[in-house]
């Protein structure tokens, strides 16, 4: 799995840190996503896919 972010799209709410802390950060300044980890470990999979599909701006974007 390939994991990109779209810091324009983001709106800093903050799930996908909650549900994937190895994969995903935040910025300090505006709470902006920072993507960690772009090719995740297997077991870090499936809440990345969860991140992805509750984030509220739809930033994240997972390719096989």
């Amino acid at each position: 799995m390939h994991v990109d972010v779209d810091t324009e799209k983001c709106c800093g709410a903050g799930q996908c840190v909650l549900l994937a802390p190895e994969v995903f950060d935040q910025r300090e300044e505006d709470g902006i996503v920072v993507l960690l980890d772009a090719e995740p470990a297997e077991e870090q999979h499936g809440p990345v896919r969860e991140a992805a599909a509750v984030c509220p701006g739809m930033a994240i974007s997972l390719t096989p």
